[in-house]
């Protein structure tokens, strides 16, 4: 965001009835307050690559909006990134259901020093 300038979603508010806001960025760059209001509405359409927080809560209006399409936070994928992270999921589901060790195991300790 820079100093001294309202957010996109501010901003879009005088936009036209049934534009889409398109946001691969950063979620701060968005007022997620204003442009809830404004999908919610019906006035504006997203699709959100990032979000602010990152992810949106469970149950936040944005996820069921009309209009909106959240993704994964994937847009800078250019090639088989995508693939590789599926494989990795399988991976990691076929070795949870088989008792093997994870590889990707996240501990409750770590998550105040990981994204």
């Amino acid at each position: 965001m820079v100093a001294g300038r309202p957010p996109l979603a501010v901003r879009a508010q005088i936009g036209h009835v049934g534009a889409t806001l398109i946001n691969t960025a950063r979620g701060t760059l968005v007022d997620t307050e204003a442009l809830t209001g404004e999908c919610v509405s019906g006035r504006l359409n997203a699709i959100l690559d990032v979000t602010d927080p990152e992810p949106l809560p469970a149950g936040h209006p944005l996820l069921s909006a009309p209009g909106v399409w959240v993704t994964p936070h994937v847009s800078g994928a250019r090639g088989r990134e995508l693939r590789a992270l599926g494989e990795y999921a399988v991976g990691e589901v076929e070795r949870f259901v088989t008792g093997r060790p994870l590889h990707g195991q996240v501990r409750l300790a770590d998550l105040p020093r990981i994204a």
